[in-house]
This record gives structure tokens, sequence and C-alpha cells, in this order.
């Protein structure tokens, strides 16, 4: 399952982390988000123990949006080192989210 990141965990579970982690940016309100959720999910069951990928309520976690510079959703973010390393702004296929994480490993 897919982990919960936030304003309090974002800095451990994320930042210092030594693997690669993929950041949802998403609301329950979007639709977008909704439409791309299963294909997190996925991911995060066929990464596990190798990438961490997790997912971030805009509207729980605001301070994390403003941090960095989230305005439309759904956003990933591919962070390694604690570094933005990539990132995919709109509903997007397996296949190329596949492609970013692939890149970075």
């Amino acid at each position: 399952m897919a982990l919960e990141f936030t304003d309090s965990n974002f800095q451990t579970e994320v930042l210092t982390s030594d693997k690669l982690s993929v950041v949802d940016f998403w609301a329950e309100w979007c639709g977008p988000c909704r439409a791309i959720g299963p294909v997190i999910e996925d991911l995060s069951k066929d990464y596990a123990g190798k990438v961490n990928v997790g997912k971030v309520n805009v509207d729980h976690n605001p301070q994390l949006s403003i941090n960095y510079g989230i305005t439309s959703i759904p956003a990933i973010l591919f962070i390694k080192d604690g570094q933005v390393v990539d990132k995919q702004v709109g509903a997007a296929p397996r296949s190329v989210l596949e492609k970013k994480i692939q890149s970075h490993l």
C-alpha cells in the first residue's frame, strides 16, 4: 500500500531516505487524482523495498504544497537525496511513471 506522507513525516520518510521517493500530491475531490490512485498503489507494491511510493493529501498538508510550489494536481514528484529529480503534472499512464522511476534507480 502507498505510504501517507504528511507535513510531519516528510523529512524522515522522503528527504533523508536513501531511496528514490515517488510523491503523489492529490485531493479527494480531484477526479484525475482518483484515476491515477490505483496506478500509484500498484507501483508501491511493485517497487516495495526499492522505492518509497506515497501520497500527500494537499488539503491536509498545505505546507508541503507551498514548499514544492504545487499549483495543479495530480502532481507527482520524484525525490532523491532530498532533491526533486523529476516531476509529472497531470494524470499520466503507468508506463510514463515507470520510465521516470527506472531512470533514477
